[in-house]
């Protein structure tokens, strides 16, 4: 059975010396995790990659920019993500059964960001894009960052929304305390990245951009960054929220779900139950979740869904959401 993953990321060495002239990490402590042999991983858009993809059992991975990607470089990430995303589409051309690509994007400059979106769809090919939550400031639903959205629904490109570092005054109220490594997880992968992600889908919602956007495809990674697990609670919403449609209608319609490398069967069957199977999407979450074993395809493989939502979950779903 094919086994496509789609939230599998890659960086390039000039993003990288973009983050550190930037001075990133004294901001952003999600940039210390992307060295060694992380790093290594991340720039092999090549054998070492492929090899570690046939361990794992992946047949394909849709690649993007790794966290927190170009959302604070500003007017010069407008030529980066033109150069990234033609760097990517080379390595897609060079192994086209192997890899398919998401569109990187200048999203603080969301106009310039909505044209590079359609150019990588409409010409190179792409199959959607990855954001990383807020940019500077702004929350994703503000209204300067609309004209991204519209491009997205307007080009049918399903928009994976991927976690990134809280705010600051967020990660000094909630996260702060502990060592600087303990700070750092906290805020990050161990909780404060999923509640802000999950948080921004739901802005998404409550600001009625499905409502204006019914077409738009939200995805969330990590079984839907905590949303799923209160979706109950989320409906008392409904009485105030002024939307169109309940809450559990926008879940439905309008979001699809990955594990990102997250194996947990009881997970998956949640998710199922909310979004429905027909929604579920694959991922590793490579290089941070990789894990030797043929760990991907014997997670697939004792899941416990039937035949048909198993086919879905690896690949079907993927394929039918965007169009080939």
């Amino acid at each position: 059975m094919k086994l496509i993953a789609i939230e599998e990321h890659f960086l390039t060495p000039e993003v990288c010396n973009a983050w550190t002239a930037l001075g990133l990490a004294a901001t952003d402590p999600s940039v210390a995790f992307h060295h060694g042999e992380i790093e290594g991983r991340l720039v092999d858009l090549a054998e070492g990659r492929l090899a570690l993809m046939d361990e794992t059992g992946v047949d394909v991975q849709v690649l993007s920019l790794t966290t927190p990607a170009l959302h604070d470089l500003g007017p010069d990430s407008v030529d980066l993500a033109r150069r990234t995303n033609d760097a990517l589409a080379e390595a897609v051309a060079r192994h086209p059964a192997r890899f398919q690509a998401m569109a990187t994007l200048p999203v603080s400059m969301p106009d310039e960001a909505a044209l590079e979106l359609e150019r990588c769809m409409r010409v190179l090919g792409f199959k959607g894009t990855m954001l990383c939550g807020r940019v500077g400031a702004h929350n994703l639903d503000h209204p300067s960052l609309a004209p991204i959205f519209e491009s997205a629904a307007a080009c049918g490109a399903p928009v994976l929304l991927h976690p990134r570092v809280p705010d600051a005054a967020v990660r000094q109220a909630y996260y702060s305390g502990f060592t600087p490594e303990v700070d750092a997880a906290f805020a990050c992968f161990g909780l404060g990245w999923h509640y802000d992600a999950g948080i921004q889908f739901l802005r998404l919602v409550l600001s009625g951009l499905f409502d204006r956007l019914p077409a738009l495809q939200v995805i969330l990674g990590h079984w839907g960054e905590l949303v799923l697990f209160y979706a109950e609670r989320l409906a008392a919403l409904n009485r105030v929220s002024g939307l169109a449609h309940p809450i559990a209608t926008y879940l439905r319609r309008n979001l699809y779900v990955t594990g990102s490398g997250i194996v947990l069967p009881e997970y998956l069957h949640r998710t199922a139950a909310v979004v429905g199977t027909e929604r579920l999407l694959f991922s590793t979450d490579f290089p941070y979740q990789y894990r030797p074993g043929h760990d991907a395809r014997r997670f697939l493989e004792s899941c416990g869904l039937d035949a048909a939502a198993t086919e879905g979950f690896a690949h079907g779903n993927w394929q039918r959401l965007v169009g080939r």
